[in-house]
């Protein structure tokens, strides 16, 4: 079954709610005006920031709630920690977001937008952090659901 969205379902072991849910989800970078990434969407704003560090690409990653399972604010706030001082020591750089259902239904998820991260390297930190799926954006500034399970 391939959803609207391009993603081939029995491709993986996700359930086809949360997929949705993912697909549906904000990915909010805080402190440039107008930079909210949806999933299929290009965003200028996202292209005008690329263009400004030399980045040919982005990752929206969190490490935040691992396979979707809620976890304490705390551990959250550590993980979050964690991520951000792993990439900044690659030299990466990184603006903070959250990821936020329109909804309502979830808590916003702290999150990273990482510059000039490529989708194998997005992929990798993901299954790292024990993500279900990282939001990678190439040259055209199109948010892309990458699905890790």
């Amino acid at each position: 079954m391939r959803a609207p969205w391009g993603i081939a379902m029995k491709e993986t072991e996700l359930d086809e709610d949360l997929v949705e849910a993912y697909r549906a989800t904000l990915y909010e970078v805080f402190g440039v005006e107008g930079l909210t990434l949806r999933i299929g969407a290009a965003c200028g704003e996202l292209s005008r920031l690329m263009a400004e560090h030399g980045a040919r690409c982005a990752a929206f990653v969190t490490a935040c709630n691992p396979r979707s399972q809620a976890l304490s604010e705390e551990v959250n706030r550590e993980r979050g920690a964690t991520l951000l001082a792993d990439l900044v020591a690659e030299g990466r750089v990184c603006l903070a977001g959250q990821g936020r259902h329109p909804d309502g239904g979830w808590p916003p998820e702290p999150s990273l937008l990482v510059l000039g991260l490529d989708r194998v390297a997005a992929s990798e930190l993901g299954r790292r952090w024990d993500q279900n799926a990282v939001v990678w954006v190439g040259e055209d500034a199109t948010p892309e659901l990458v699905l890790l399970r």
